[in-house]
């Protein structure tokens, strides 16, 4: 069954919705900015493509509202992190996380649980395209092709905001802990492919699949042996994460352990990280590719445990 799925991993739509979440038509992903002559900002219009595609699926689709601030831009700080805290009289917006589920057939009461944040930087004109529109068309690609595979247990598929203030991934994290759901995995899809530029240039398909709990170390080593097993071509390496940060780290803070960080490489070291020049032309295709199959194997197999 998992090669019969891996096999329905599109390339081309991959390179569509990449093209299409960065730069025609949303250039940016963001609460702060709207295309001229449209009435909508850029993340309220990356919420309606995104639902659009998952509805398509046949999967049912939640939007839930927070108020949130756009970060503030200091260009003192060091390069790649230019980003500052928001002030309260900066203004507040609405944006929404979006989450699709697909109820299992045997264990509808278990989840297995996927995260792309799916905004780009606020506090300047980045189209983020590896951070983070890969992780985001990895997770629509993985939804469209779940949404037609029987599973045991049920899988949802959250699309938040990390690039805003606060991360929108911890209020799916504390709902969670409070309906006291039995999460068995949580995979956050980050900056797919993302990687050095001699990397880049020389073709490695790199991929981290990276830990901070002797539980998401588990998978993370699954990963590993999925991507030899399968054939796959990545380069995996299997990271410890020390910071319990980004998506993932705000669901090992509900309790949630068993969880891992698939990202291009880590330590992340792509010379556009945060900056404008983070381009749908420098995006790895063929990386996306591949990882979007292992992450698809590394969800089949959890499935079957």
């Amino acid at each position: 069954m998992i090669t019969a799925a891996l096999a329905q991993v599109n390339r081309e739509r991959l390179r569509r919705d990449v093209f299409r979440l960065c730069q025609d038509p949303l250039p940016f992903r963001k609460v702060n900015y709207t295309v001229p002559g449209h009435d909508r900002c850029t993340l309220d219009e990356t919420d309606d493509l995104i639902a659009a595609e998952l509805e398509a699926a046949g999967l049912p689709v939640v939007r839930t509202p927070y108020q949130v601030q756009a970060f503030r831009c200091d260009e003192t700080k060091p390069l790649h992190h230019w980003y500052s805290g928001a002030k309260p009289e900066d203004p507040f917006y609405t944006a929404c996380n979006v989450e699709a589920t697909k109820l299992g057939g045997e264990r509808p009461d278990e989840f297995i649980q996927l995260i792309s944040h799916k905004d780009s930087m606020s506090w300047i004109d980045s189209p983020g395209a590896h951070d983070n529109c890969t992780g985001t068309v990895v997770n629509m690609e993985l939804a469209r092709i779940l949404a037609g595979i029987p599973t045991r247990r049920t899988i949802r598929i959250l699309f938040c905001n990390e690039e805003h203030t606060p991360w929108t991934s911890r209020f799916r994290a504390a709902d969670s802990a409070r309906a006291g759901d039995k999460i068995v995995a949580v995979l956050n899809q980050d900056s797919i492919a993302g990687k050095p530029d001699d990397m880049r240039e020389a073709g490695i398909l790199t991929h981290a699949a990276a830990y901070s709990t002797e539980e998401g170390k588990e998978i993370a080593e699954l990963e590993a042996r999925l991507n030899l097993e399968l054939g796959l071509g990545l380069d995996v390496n299997v990271v410890f994460k020390e910071h319990v940060n980004d998506d993932d780290g705000m669901f090992i803070k509900e309790g949630f352990r068993r969880t891992v960080m698939n990202v291009g490489c880590l330590p992340y070291k792509d010379s556009e990280y945060h900056l404008v020049g983070d381009v749908a032309e420098r995006v790895d295709i063929e990386n996306v590719y591949r990882s979007t199959q292992l992450v698809l194997a590394t969800v089949l197999t959890l499935d079957a445990e």
